[in-house]
């Protein structure tokens, strides 16, 4: 609990944090808690035996579990989950396929466990380069690499070009087209400010446990998702909106996983951006408490939905916006997913012998984040509300990883 305690202190909920009680310490090996998180079996290379990284990230998982049930103690579906521990949460996407046997991921190196990324050197440097989107990706990739026609074989195109240029160009380039792209640098290479806290109205009334919560869900595939389900779990009332012409991208993947996340949930679909669904919407966040969500934020400026006004425009309200590196510019526009935001935050070198970068465990960077997310969301509503908080999913690795925490 010490770890949730002093991430609430960082965030100036000082009084809850006091809440918080700390429990005898537990004494764990590193190898046995990345096993019991599940992410032991998807790390290392596919011909050798599992790897064990040298980063605290279980023990900080558990630590913000053991937190959010602090704010939550009359919470039995939170207190379940958490029996397992707060790293039980970085597994949760490899749920066995079918056959009930197979799991459809596993280690893969210098590949991501789900196969659509890869760390790739360039000039002065590691990428990591993830193509989630398929099709939609290698699309971009003549106007990338500044070639011709889209290669039959993407990644050994990459694997030629990309060492005739530095790292900082490559980046530059990608982030402009909105391809997921990371420098994949050593820990300690970007800030650990694993959330902005932007007030836009004086906190309400502080809130017990037993009021009620009302969550409006608009993110989509693993980090917000996560976040608007453990706030469910804690006693909140959410409700999911997808749009039917852009659905949550998790529905492409396991049925198994989406259920776990967004079973419980109320769901609700609308045509947007047409005016009369954008009409619902706004309806829908009028009864909110706490609105999740992962997009740009031109995404919804589009549609006229301001997430400052928002705030301010009720006593009590907190919106949580979860992204690859944050809210800010030129950030808020470059394009992540969980394991190239891992990377950026210098996951990848924490496995040894660490002469050279290696994934660990699958998306890492979403479970962390949207943990990380849900404790702040939970704490700013029990607080009275009133602020924005801006919860990048590289910096929230980057905090687990910083030794002076």
């Amino acid at each position: 609990m010490a770890y949730g305690r002093a991430r609430l202190q960082e965030l100036g909920f000082g009084e809850l944090a006091r809440c918080i009680r700390g429990g005898p310490a537990v004494r764990e090996s590193a190898e046995s808690a990345w096993r019991r998180a599940g992410v032991l079996e998807l790390t290392g290379w596919p011909d050798g035996p599992p790897v064990v990284p040298r980063a605290p990230i279980p023990a900080c998982m558990d630590g913000a579990m053991s937190a959010l049930c602090a704010l939550a103690p009359q919470a039995p579906g939170l207190l379940d989950l958490a029996r397992a521990g707060g790293a039980a949460l970085l597994g949760e996407r490899n749920v066995p396929a079918d056959p009930p046997a197979k799991r459809p991921l596993r280690r893969r190196g210098r590949r991501t466990a789900s196969g659509g990324g890869r760390l790739l050197r360039a000039r002065d440097g590691w990428l990591a380069v993830n193509l989630p989107r398929g099709p939609e990706d290698e699309h971009l990739l003549p106007a990338w690499l500044e070639t011709e026609g889209t290669p039959e074989d993407p990644w050994s195109q990459l694997e030629r070009v990309l060492p005739e240029r530095r790292v900082a160009l490559w980046l530059e380039r990608a982030r402009w087209l909105g391809l997921a792209v990371a420098g994949a640098r050593r820990p300690g290479a970007i800030e650990p400010r694993w959330c902005r806290v932007q007030r836009l109205r004086e906190p309400g009334p502080a809130r017990s446990v037993q009021a009620d919560l009302r969550v409006l869900d608009l993110s989509s595939l693993w980090a917000g998702p996560l976040c608007s389900r453990l706030l469910g779990l804690a006693g909140g009332r959410v409700v999911k909106v997808e749009s039917r012409g852009r659905p949550d991208g998790a529905r492409q993947g396991s049925p198994l996983f989406f259920e776990r996340m967004n079973g419980a949930k109320e769901q609700v679909a609308l045509d947007l951006p047409q005016p009369s669904a954008v009409a619902l919407l706004r309806e829908l966040l009028e009864e909110a408490d706490i609105v999740v969500e992962s997009s740009r934020p031109r995404a919804l400026a589009q549609m006229g939905i301001d997430a400052a006004a928002w705030v301010a425009a009720r006593p009590g309200r907190t919106w949580v916006a979860l992204s690859g590196y944050g809210r800010r510019e030129p950030q808020a526009q470059w394009v992540a997913f969980g394991d190239d935001a891992a990377a950026a935050a210098g996951l990848c070198w924490c496995v040894p012998p660490a002469h050279a970068p290696l994934f660990v465990g699958d998306a890492t960077a979403d479970p962390v984040a949207g943990l990380h997310a849900a404790l702040a969301a939970l704490a700013a509503w029990r607080h009275g509300g009133g602020v924005l908080l801006d919860v990048p999913l590289a910096a929230c690795v980057a905090r687990c990883l910083w030794r002076g925490r």
